[in-house]
């Protein structure tokens, strides 16, 4: 089982070298112009001409942006708004996390902490693991819900933990789903943004995600008596 997952890993990995070079050789240099309105509609006639195999090549780095942990997810995300736009990317990003996050969620389901060990820490995912906060079934959804939510988090760790975790399985793909929203709309529309050459736009955006972000993140560190958000920040990292 080890063996196949590893091996499985590492021909991901060089699939995703190939797709990345790809779409580079194939992108940049219409992404050079996008300041001019010439350059911004022949990068949407590039991304047009692409068709199914550049929706095909995007998920496939999707995917491996998330299965391997090795990728940050706002490159894709904003990468996905140039492509298809602020509410396009958004959805792309929103479906493809859906269906890749429970993928794994029942792989380790299925197939334990070996599955986990082979993509993840094992010293960390113990860690984790046997801390009491993440073994509180009380607290456990709000935890996730909260460090999906704060920017900077390992959102694509915390997938494969809570196949490990006392977690309903459909209340977790929904939280790991829409809980990402906030940093996938602020990319995706920057994205978007960046294609129509109005990069102060993007700026802005980033700054009123960020802003409502930490409004949110001051408003539950004032009422969180028990300062469950900073722990489980201090014990994830």
């Amino acid at each position: 089982m080890s063996k196949r997952v590893k091996a499985f890993k590492y021909i991901l990995i060089v699939l995703v070298i190939i797709l990345l070079v790809g779409l580079v050789v194939y992108l940049v240099p219409v992404m050079k112009n996008l300041s001019t309105k010439e350059g911004q509609l022949e990068f949407k006639n590039q991304v047009e001409k692409m068709g199914i195999l550049g929706f095909l090549a995007l998920f496939g780095l999707q995917f491996a942006q998330i299965f391997l942990i090795i990728l940050p997810g706002e490159p894709m995300e904003i990468l996905a708004g140039m492509c298809y736009g602020g509410v396009g990317g958004t959805i792309f990003i929103t479906f493809s996390a859906c269906i890749i996050s429970s993928l794994i969620f029942f792989a380790v389901r299925k197939f334990g902490r070996k599955f986990v060990y082979s993509f993840c820490s094992k010293e960390k995912i113990d860690k984790i693991q046997n801390s009491k906060l993440f073994k509180d079934t009380k607290k456990l959804e709000w935890i996730m819900l909260l460090l999906f939510v704060i920017p900077g988090t390992p959102k694509d760790l915390l997938v494969y933990i809570a196949g490990l975790l006392p977690l309903k399985p459909l209340r977790f793909i929904l939280i790991s789903t829409f809980a990402r929203l906030p940093s996938v709309v602020s990319s995706t529309f920057a994205g978007g943004s960046i294609v129509a050459g109005n990069w102060t736009h993007g700026i802005a955006i980033y700054a009123v995600t960020f802003i409502l972000v930490g409004l949110f993140i001051f408003i539950v560190n004032k009422f969180d008596k028990d300062k469950t958000a900073e722990e489980a920040m201090k014990i994830i990292k």
